[in-house]
């Protein structure tokens, strides 16, 4: 558990220090690739259901075997090496970093004054068209991305890199790309992105739920108290179509005393998101930054928290 736990923490550093270098090697670079292929060569005629769940069990199957004896061979080689190449895996599935400096890209045209900038590098974070959006609403993007990103990006991986180590929080990641690929509600991935869809669902419903309460342990709501800023994520959290991205979106929005959600375009479509937190006060360039804070205290308490279930976790075995 120790040798465990001090890779899990090296992993979250070498994620703060290095982030993703896009010129770097990356598992989800290969792990998308060979999506793709199984997408395209499966992804035909009929019983796409089982093609896509069959393509989904395919994929972790991979990652797990062979991050598993990986993880094995350099523990058997020395147990420091062991730590080393365990935490560069973890490290991998870890988005910290280029979560703040992509919040960071948009911010900073914003407050120079530079819209169809900060729409441009909007772009690059949002599905949604960005085209024509004004001021708030590229703030309100920024603050979803990184409100929803917390979990998906930074606490989940950690969450099952604690339970299951490297080959875990690779899995994760795995199952996340998968979902992001393939886990449409259209017509050529409804029935194939099934299974990508409701393991992601899956996966992520725990560690939603407990970044959401650590977001609001670590940060004191701006506007409002405590129980009403609970009361707030309890009674939005719930509205968001997936039964987990709400939790971290509700639990920024109580906290700062904004309303997110609201109508989003997409290829020129309009969508209606359900709207979340109560509007105290509207929504300001200033809020990224705060948004980012959040999701930086979040991660680091999160990490704490692990420290301390994978402390009681070994004492309790010492004791048996």
């Amino acid at each position: 558990m120790t040798a465990h736990l001090t890779a899990i923490v090296l992993a979250f550093f070498i994620d703060l220090a290095v982030g993703d270098p896009p010129r770097w090697p990356h598992p989800v670079k290969w792990v998308g690739k060979m999506i793709s292929f199984l997408e395209r060569l499966w992804n035909l005629g009929e019983n796409r259901k089982l093609k896509g769940t069959a393509m989904a069990a395919a994929v972790i199957g991979i990652v797990l075997g062979a991050s598993f004896f990986l993880v094995l061979l350099c523990y058997n080689l020395h147990p420091v090496i062991g730590i080393l190449v365990e935490a560069v895996m973890i490290s991998t599935t870890i988005a910290q970093k280029s979560l703040g400096e992509a919040a960071r890209e948009v911010y900073g045209p914003l407050r120079s004054g530079d819209l169809p900038e900060a729409r441009k590098k909007l772009s690059y974070i949002v599905g949604r068209d960005t085209e024509e959006l004004p001021e708030a609403e590229i703030v309100r993007g920024t603050v979803e991305t990184v409100a929803e990103n917390t979990s998906d990006g930074i606490t989940a991986p950690l969450f099952w890199g604690f339970v299951g180590g490297a080959p875990l929080a690779l899995v994760y990641r795995a199952v996340n790309t998968c979902d992001s690929m393939v886990g449409y509600q259209n017509d050529r991935y409804r029935e194939f992105g099934w299974a990508s869809a409701k393991l992601d669902d899956l996966l992520n419903w725990v560690p939603a739920r407990l970044t959401a309460i650590v977001m609001m342990c670590v940060t004191k709501p701006v506007k409002t108290s405590y129980r009403k800023a609970l009361s707030v994520l309890f009674r939005d959290a719930k509205k968001h179509p997936s039964p987990n991205s709400g939790w971290g979106e509700a639990a920024v929005a109580a906290l700062l005393g904004i309303r997110l959600g609201g109508v989003n375009v997409y290829k020129g479509k309009k969508s209606y998101r359900a709207e979340m937190g109560d509007s105290l006060e509207s929504l300001e360039i200033h809020h990224i930054p705060q948004t980012v804070m959040i999701m930086e205290r979040t991660s680091l308490a999160f990490l704490l928290l692990l420290l301390l279930g994978g402390v009681a976790c070994e004492l309790a075995f010492t004791r048996i």
